[in-house]
């Protein structure tokens, strides 16, 4: 249940217990001369309630790791836990937003938002309230009989993190969800999924390539290098929530940023 007093209340106490675990995970696409090494043995945890973000330059294997993490993806060496269980198989108590919402313009917002529950064979009636909960929250609950072409694009993303959470799963994974959206509707998406995650509790793990949204939105920042990629380092974020956009000028906000630059500097990903 959605709730004023859990988005007041601010986000659960991180880390206190492990939800997510990679342990020496590394994936090979292909075999003999033509492979490819995508991720070089990556060590990672994420405790239950917590904001993580991957963080790394295009092609460092961000979402390959987040699709071994979901199970859609086998690795080829190491393991993934979630609440300590091996993941041998596609993780079904998650809920996964891509950067191209893929929404279908034939169905109304609600329809889509339902589409997660009749994939899964559950009963609409069931899920109603929370769809409407959900609606409400990302200032949808005018639009629910809309078609997703009549939308902007930060509202038909806010509409596929609906159905991403409809279901109530235990992890949200989200792929870049901003990327293709303008400077302006990034920002304002970056405050509503804030929002969202204050006030439902979810475990999230969030690629992107930007530093100062990885530093707005996280926890901890996971900062990958390129290909064959590992995580080179586990940073965690220690600005008060819920942040504001004033927040970005920040001398705090600002130390957070440059530490990750300079990581990348030293990668020679970045160079003045």
């Amino acid at each position: 249940m959605l709730s004023k007093e859990r988005e007041e209340a601010g986000p659960p106490a991180p880390g206190h217990r492990t939800f997510v675990t990679v342990e020496g995970v590394s994936k090979r696409f292909g075999a003999g001369a033509g492979s490819v090494l995508a991720i070089d043995y990556a060590d990672a945890t994420i405790g239950e309630g917590e904001f993580v973000s991957l963080l790394g330059p295009s092609g460092c294997g961000k979402s390959t790791l987040m699709k071994i993490v979901a199970g859609l993806v086998p690795p080829t060496t190491g393991k993934i836990t979630i609440r300590k269980e091996e993941v041998k198989g596609p993780f079904t108590d998650a809920g996964i937003v891509f950067q191209r919402d893929l929404l279908l313009d034939w169905r109304t917002v609600l329809d889509n938002i339902f589409l997660q529950i009749e994939i899964r064979g559950l009963k609409k009636a069931d899920f109603a309230d929370k769809a409407h909960e959900l609606l409400s929250l990302v200032g949808l609950e005018d639009f629910e009989h809309r078609s997703p072409r009549e939308l902007s694009g930060g509202m038909r993303q806010r509409a596929a993190i609906c159905r991403a959470l409809v279901h109530d799963p235990e992890l949200l994974l989200m792929d870049e969800p901003f990327g293709a959206l303008d400077a302006l509707t990034r920002d304002q998406m970056g405050l509503d999924l804030q929002r969202i995650w204050l006030t439902t509790g979810k475990t999230a793990l969030f690629i992107t390539h930007s530093i100062s949204e990885a530093v707005f939105l996280s926890d901890r920042v996971l900062v990958m290098g390129q290909r064959p990629s590992r995580i080179e380092q586990d940073i965690s974020i220690d600005l008060e929530r819920p942040r504001t956009l004033d927040m970005k000028e920040s001398a705090g906000f600002g130390t957070y940023a440059k530490q990750i630059r300079t990581c990348f500097e030293e990668m020679g990903l970045l160079r003045g």
